[in-house]
C-alpha cells in the first residue's frame, strides 16, 4: 500500500463515470474513495460517501463485500475518533443474520464489529460461542482449523477493545499479527486489524508494551510512507511522550 493520496482522490473523481453503476463494483470502489478520505481527516467526506452509496448499496444487495466494506468503513471512522451515530444499528440487521455462518474469519470479525458497534451483547455472544465451538471440530475446513489460533484471539481482541481493554488487546493481537493474513482480504481491508494494535498501543497502561507502539509506527511509517493518517498517529504518540 502507498499513501498516494492525491492522486488516488483524482483517480476516484475522473473514473467514477465508469463504474458507478456496476453493481458488484461500486460500492467497493466508494469504499476505497472514502479511505483516502480518512487518510486525510476527512471524516465529513468519508461520511457522506457512506451514507450516500456504501449503505445503500449494503441495504439494497445484501452482498457480503458491501457488508464487509460498510463495517469497516464505521470501524475506521471510530478509531479515528468520529461519531457514528445509530449507523451501526442500519448495518446490524444484515450482519446478524450471518453471525453463525462461519465461512470467512474475515467476515466474522467484520460481524462482530457491527453487534459490537450496536451494543447487541447477545448477538456477540451467539457469534464467539459458535465459533468456539467450530474450532473444536474443524474436520478439513480450513478457517475452522484457523479459528482457534487466529480467528477467536482476534474476535476476542475486538471485544477487549470494545470494552476499553487496550493492554489485553495487545496480549491477544501481538502474536497473531503476522498470522491474519491467512484469514483473507486484501492488504487494505485487513489494514483495519493493523490500525487496531496501534490504537491499543498508544492507549495501553502496561509498562511491558511501552515502546510498542513506537515500534509499530515507525514499521508503519516505513512500509506506507508520506502518510497523513501515520502521521497523526505518530502526533499522538509524541503527545503521550512515546516517540522520543
Amino acid at each position: 500500500m502507498r499513501a498516494e493520496v492525491k492522486d488516488g482522490l483524482e483517480f476516484m473523481k475522473c473514473s467514477e463515470a465508469h463504474w458507478k453503476d456496476s453493481d458488484m463494483l461500486a460500492c467497493h470502489n466508494y469504499w476505497h474513495w472514502a479511505l483516502y478520505l480518512i487518510e486525510k481527516g476527512e471524516y465529513e467526506a468519508a461520511l457522506t460517501i457512506y451514507d450516500n452509496h456504501i449503505l445503500p448499496s449494503l441495504q439494497a444487495s445484501g452482498m457480503m463485500l458491501d457488508v464487509v466494506d460498510s463495517c469497516s468503513m464505521l470501524y475506521r471512522l471510530q478509531m479515528e475518533g468520529v461519531f457514528v451515530g445509530q449507523r451501526w444499528q442500519d448495518v446490524l440487521p444484515v450482519t446478524q443474520k450471518h453471525s453463525q455462518d462461519h465461512i470467512l474469519l474475515f467476515n466474522d470479525a467484520h460481524f462482530l464489529m457491527a453487534s459490537l458497534g450496536a451494543r447487541d451483547s447477545q448477538t456477540t455472544q451467539e457469534l464467539l460461542t459458535s465459533l468456539q465451538e467450530a474450532s473444536k471440530s474443524p474436520g478439513e475446513n480450513c478457517q475452522h482449523l484457523l479459528a482457534r489460533d487466529v480467528g477467536l484471539p482476534l474476535c476476542q481482541a475486538l471485544v477487549e477493545a470494545e470494552d476499553g481493554n487496550p493492554d489485553r488487546v495487545l496480549e491477544l493481537l501481538l502474536p497473531i499479527r503476522y498470522r491474519i493474513v491467512q484469514i483473507g482480504g486484501s492488504n487494505a481491508q485487513r489494514d483495519i486489524f493493523n490500525q487496531l494494535l496501534i490504537h491499543a498501543a498508544l492507549n495501553c497502561t502496561s509498562s511491558i508494551y511501552k515502546n510498542v507502539a513506537r515500534s509499530l509506527l515507525m514499521e508503519r511509517d516505513a512500509l506506507k510512507p508520506n502518510s497523513p493518517l501515520t502521521e497523526r498517529l505518530i502526533h499522538k504518540a509524541a503527545t503521550v511522550h512515546l516517540m522520543q
